[in-house]
C-alpha cells in the first residue's frame, strides 16, 4: 500500500472498516492509529521476505487468509494457557525486579492479573488461565488461616466453632474484594496492541475443596454486582466447566454453583459453559491439568502428540483460515469442491509448517517472559536458546469461514435447511480433518482443525467475492460470510434445532469450537430455561457453548431491560448496549465493522428450549 493512501485511511478519512477490524480497540486514539500503520508495514515485510509463491497467490486469490499477519515477522505466538499455581507459588522475575509468591488471595488476584499484563506484549492473541479455581484456592485457605489465627489472638474465649465460622466470614469477603478487584482490573489494563485490553479468559468451577468452592462462589457474585456503576464487565471470559458427577446434577457437590453460574449467564453472558463428559474432552486421569480448558471464544489445546494432554503452559502458534465459498463459487461442483478444498488444505499445513520454522528459530531473549516463565518446559532453556523445543508442544490450527453459503452455492440449500446439505457440510469438514491429521501424523506437530472466529475477516472474503462474482442471493449480497460451521444468523431454527445441526461440528474441529444461542432478553431473569439450554448442548455432545441476549441499560436511571430506542423508565436516549462479538463483549456499537454490524441486525431470536420441544 502506498504512503499516500495509508495516510489517508488512516489518518485524514479512516472509515469504520479501516480502523475497527477490532471492536475491543478504539480506532481513533493515537496509539491504534500509529498500530494500524506499523501493522501495514509488518504485513508487507511478511508478503516480501517470507511467504512462498505458491501461498502468495492464495492469498491475493481470496482463498486463504493468514490471522495476525502483522506479527509474523515478530516470531510471536497466539495465545497461551498459563501455569497460574506455580507462578504464584514460586513467584517470577521481571524486567526491573523479582516477584515474591502470594501469601493470601489479595495479593495472589492482584499478581494474576499482573501476570497476564507482563506476558500480553510477548504475543499477539489472548491468554487463559485453565483451572483457576484450583489455582487460587491454596490462597484463599492462607487467608481463612491468618484470620483464624488473628480472632484466636483478639477473642480467645469463643468456642473454635465461633472462631472458625468468623474467620470464615472475614475469608469470604476478603476472596469477594479480591475478586472485585480483579474483573476491574481486567477491564482496566491497556497493555495490549491498539490501547486495548489483554483478552483473558478463566476456566473454573470442579474445584470442590471448601476453598475452591468459596472462590468460585465470590467470583460469580463479583461478576453479577458489575462494575463500579454496575457495567456488564467485557473482561474476563468466564467458562464454567460442566461435568456429571461435579456441577451438573443436583446431587453433585458443586451444583449449587452451576446453579448460580446460569443465573449470571442470564445477567452478564457469563459464564460460557465447556462440557467436560462430550466424548472428545474427557480425561483419562481426571486431574486438574488435565481437564479440557478453552481460551477466549473458543481456541482449544487438549491434545498432545509431545506428550500428555494438558492444558497448562501450552497454547495455538498461529492459524490460517480457508474461505470455502470463494472454493464454491469457483467449482459450482461437489466433486470439484472436495478436491479442492483438500489441496488448499495441504497449502494452509505447509504454510504453518513454514510459519512454525520461523517461530521456531526465535530465541528465548526475544520473549523472556513468556518461555521462561509460562511455557511447558520453558524453565530448562537458556536465554540464548531457539524456543523450538518447548514450541512443539503448542497448536497449528487451520480454519475455515462460510459454510453455510458454500452449501447454498454447491446444493441450494445451507445445512440448516436440508439434510442432504448438513451432511455435505459435514464430509466437507472432515476432508479438511483429514489433511490436518495426517500432516501432524507426518511432522509429530499438533496440527488442528479450528471453527475459524471471523471479525474483520467476515467482511474482507466477501467484499472481495462480491467483486469478483458479484451480488450472489444469500452468498454475496450481505456484507459478511457465516462463521465457521455456524448456521446463518437469521436461520429460523428453534434453539433445538440450532444445537442439534451444529453439534457434530464440534468433534470435528479439535482446535475449537463454539456454539451460540440467540435469545430474547425475557430470558435474564429465567434461570431455570438457560440451564435447560445448557442441558441441551451437554447432551448433544458438543464441547463448548454459549447464551446471547441482549442487555440494555439505560445511562441516566440505570434501567436493565430489553430497550429500543428511548428508556422506559425515564425517557433517556443514552443506553449501553452490550452484545457478544466473535466470543467476546463490546460495549458500544459503533465500534463494530460495517460487517458486523450487520450480522448483529440480521441476528433471530430463536425459541427457548422449553416451547422448541
Amino acid at each position: 500500500m502506498q504512503l499516500q493512501t495509508l495516510y489517508e485511511q488512516v489518518i485524514q478519512h479512516p472509515s469504520s472498516d479501516e480502523i475497527q477490524e477490532n471492536a475491543n480497540v478504539d480506532g481513533k486514539t493515537p496509539l491504534a492509529k500509529l498500530n494500524r500503520i506499523a501493522s501495514t508495514a509488518a504485513k508487507q515485510m511478511m508478503q516480501d521476505l517470507l511467504l512462498s509463491a505458491e501461498v502468495k497467490q492464495a492469498v491475493d486469490d481470496n482463498l486463504i487468509y493468514i490471522h495476525d499477519a502483522d506479527y509474523y515477522v515478530t516470531g510471536t505466538t497466539t495465545c497461551v494457557q498459563l501455569p497460574l499455581g506455580r507462578l504464584l507459588t514460586t513467584g517470577f522475575d521481571m524486567a526491573h525486579g523479582t516477584i515474591r509468591p502470594a501469601q493470601d488471595i489479595r495479593s495472589a488476584l492482584a499478581l494474576a492479573a499482573i501476570i497476564m499484563q507482563a506476558n500480553q506484549n510477548m504475543q499477539h492473541g489472548g491468554q487463559s488461565y485453565p483451572m483457576f479455581d484450583y489455582d487460587l484456592a491454596p490462597f484463599v485457605e492462607k487467608t481463612f488461616q491468618r484470620q483464624l489465627k488473628k480472632i484466636r489472638v483478639l477473642v480467645p474465649k469463643w468456642s473454635n466453632r465461633q472462631k472458625r465460622a468468623y474467620a470464615m466470614s472475614e475469608t469470604y469477603e476478603m476472596t469477594y474484594q479480591a475478586c472485585e478487584a480483579f474483573i476491574h482490573n481486567t477491564n482496566s489494563m491497556h497493555s495490549r496492541g491498539g490501547g486495548q485490553v489483554p483478552f483473558i479468559s478463566i476456566n473454573y468451577g470442579t474445584d470442590t475443596s471448601v476453598f475452591g468452592r468459596l472462590l468460585i462462589r465470590a467470583l460469580l457474585e463479583a461478576t453479577k454486582a458489575g462494575l463500579g456503576k454496575g457495567e456488564t464487565p467485557i473482561f474476563p471470559i468466564q467458562i464454567f466447566k460442566v461435568k456429571a458427577g461435579v456441577t451438573f446434577h443436583p446431587t453433585d457437590p458443586n451444583y449449587d454453583l452451576f446453579q448460580l453460574a446460569t443465573e449470571v449467564t442470564g445477567k452478564r453472558l457469563f459464564p460460557n459453559f465447556a462440557f467436560l463428559d462430550a466424548p472428545f474432552n474427557r480425561s483419562s486421569s481426571g486431574a486438574p491439568e488435565e481437564e479440557v480448558a478453552y481460551m477466549g471464544c473458543r481456541t482449544r489445546v487438549f491434545e498432545n502428540r509431545q506428550g500428555p494432554a494438558s492444558v497448562v503452559g501450552r497454547g495455538n502458534l498461529s492459524f490460517t483460515s480457508l474461505n470455502l465459498v470463494r472454493l464454491a463459487l469457483m467449482t459450482q461442483s461437489l466433486d470439484r469442491m472436495f478436491a479442492l478444498v483438500s489441496t488448499y488444505t495441504h497449502l494452509i499445513c505447509e504454510q504453518l509448517l513454514e510459519r512454525y520454522q520461523y517461530q521456531a528459530d526465535r530465541t528465548v531473549e526475544e520473549f523472556t517472559f513468556l518461555y521462561q516463565h509460562v511455557w511447558l518446559d520453558g524453565q530448562t532453556l537458556a536465554p540464548s536458546d531457539r524456543v523450538e523445543p518447548v514450541l512443539r508442544q503448542g497448536t497449528l490450527s487451520v480454519g475455515f469461514i462460510g459454510l453455510a453459503e458454500a452449501l447454498i452455492v454447491l446444493t441450494g440449500h445451507h445445512h440448516g435447511e436440508a439434510e442432504l446439505a448438513h451432511r455435505i457440510g459435514q464430509a466437507l469438514i472432515e476432508t479438511m480433518r483429514t489433511v490436518v491429521d495426517q500432516y501432524g501424523e507426518k511432522t509429530g506437530l499438533n496440527f488442528s482443525l479450528l471453527a475459524t472466529p471471523a471479525e474483520g475477516l467476515s467482511g474482507k472474503f466477501t467484499a472481495q467475492d462480491l467483486k469478483t462474482f458479484g451480488s450472489i442471493d444469500r452468498v454475496t449480497d450481505k456484507p459478511y460470510y457465516t462463521n465457521s460451521f455456524h448456521l446463518p444468523v437469521d436461520a429460523p431454527v428453534t434453539i433445538r434445532e440450532k444445537i442439534r445441526l451444529e453439534a457434530p461440528f464440534h468433534a470435528l474441529c479439535n482446535g475449537g469450537h463454539i456454539t451460540y444461542v440467540e435469545t430474547d432478553g425475557a430470558l435474564a431473569g429465567n434461570r431455570e430455561a438457560i440451564e435447560e439450554i445448557v442441558r441441551l448442548m451437554a447432551a448433544s455432545g458438543m464441547g463448548y457453548g454459549s447464551i446471547n441476549h441482549p442487555i440494555d441499560r439505560c445511562l441516566t436511571c440505570r434501567t436493565e431491560q430489553t430497550i429500543e430506542l428511548k428508556c422506559p423508565v425515564c425517557g433517556g436516549e443514552e443506553i449501553e448496549r452490550i452484545r457478544r462479538i466473535t466470543g467476546y463483549l463490546v460495549g458500544t456499537m459503533d465500534r463494530w465493522n460495517e460487517a458486523k454490524r450487520a450480522e448483529e441486525q440480521d441476528r433471530v431470536r430463536h425459541a427457548t428450549a422449553t416451547d422448541s420441544r
